[in-house]
């Protein structure tokens, strides 16, 4: 019987260190506590990390935001990239960027890169609704590393954005009040971090289900001091997901958590986030109602005041908690 007992006390002692079996499945895991964490790559694949490996140093000082690459999409080139390169006027020139355009800039998340799906998706939907400049930011250098290493060079990251955006807007002109950036979980963290570093100018910039780990109460993080207005649309909270009311606006499709309509695993409803904001931008038909707390949100049982989730009208504003159902595919 005693053996009993101490067995059952150490398998609680280590519980939190317990590595997971089922590769997606993060039923296991308590936000601070759990050491081991499934996160999907850029082809939606489950990942193991350890959220207490230590941050590799060296790749920081050698992989940081001065790394970035800033590839250009237009109505002339929908699918093929023009590299725009910081501090070279000439790749502005002989690019089909145009100042009077409104500017879109969308920034992956881990283990993703520019050609992760979700760039192609939302570039098109920006595209097919608005002539426009979209810039999608590759920074793979960094987010293709350790995930505790890649969220330490974050802020770096996102900073560098933001220089690179005063250096363009400076060089070829361009209109604060028509910039509109959107990342996706470690790049929502991104975003935040380049508007704060180009002074709060952006116009609209949406978190889409910005990450979780390491991330609760980080100063670091997307917030609604990013922007002129901040949304953030969440999907896996609480696991993948953040789930702290920074923005000025938060949305919470099918309660903002797993398991999204569809999903089996969280990786799944993580990624829903993407494909969402893309299919709002299109089409602009999910319409959230607020909700009085976090609790009416996470149950979908908000009736107050409607407003459109995502989409891309730059002018938009909104503050409060929203709650919405969607269906199981697209366009949801």
């Amino acid at each position: 019987m005693k053996l009993v007992v101490v067995l059952a006390g150490l398998f609680a002692l280590c519980n939190g260190n317990a590595i997971p079996l089922v590769p997606g499945d993060n039923s296991h895991y308590v936000e601070g506590e759990s050491r081991y964490i499934w996160m999907p790559d850029g082809e939606g694949t489950p990942v193991l990390v350890d959220l207490h490996e230590p941050v590799d140093e060296e790749i920081l000082r050698s992989r940081n935001g001065a790394n970035n690459q800033y590839w250009l999409f237009t109505r002339q080139n929908p699918t093929s990239a023009q590299v725009i390169v910081h501090n070279n006027a000439n790749s502005i020139w002989n690019s089909n960027y145009r100042n009077n355009r409104a500017t879109k800039v969308i920034v992956h998340g881990w283990n993703n890169n520019g050609n992760t799906a979700m760039n192609p998706t939302i570039t098109s939907a920006f595209l097919a609704v608005q002539d426009c400049n979209v810039i999608v930011v590759d920074w793979r250098a960094l987010a293709n590393t350790g995930y505790n290493t890649a969220a330490a060079g974050v802020p770096g990251v996102g900073q560098f954005l933001g220089n690179f955006l005063i250096w363009l807007f400076n060089t070829a002109g361009g209109n604060w009040n028509q910039l509109h950036l959107v990342g996706f979980s470690l790049g929502a963290h991104v975003v935040g971090s380049a508007g704060r570093q180009a002074g709060r100018r952006a116009n609209r910039i949406t978190g889409l289900d910005p990450a979780g780990p390491l991330w609760g109460g980080n100063s670091n993080a997307i917030h609604n001091n990013a922007g002129q207005y901040v949304e953030c649309i969440h999907t896996d909270g609480h696991i993948l997901g953040i789930m702290d009311a920074n923005c000025h606006a938060q949305f919470y499709p099918n309660g903002g958590r797993h398991p999204q309509p569809g999903c089996v695993i969280n990786t799944c409803s993580h990624g829903r986030a993407p494909d969402l904001f893309a299919s709002t931008v299109r089409t602009n038909h999910l319409t959230g109602r607020r909700c009085n707390n976090i609790w009416e949100a996470e149950l979908s049982t908000c009736n107050g005041a409607t407003m459109a989730m995502g989409n891309g009208i730059i002018t938009k504003r909104a503050t409060g908690l929203y709650g919405l159902l969607t269906r199981n595919a697209w366009p949801f």
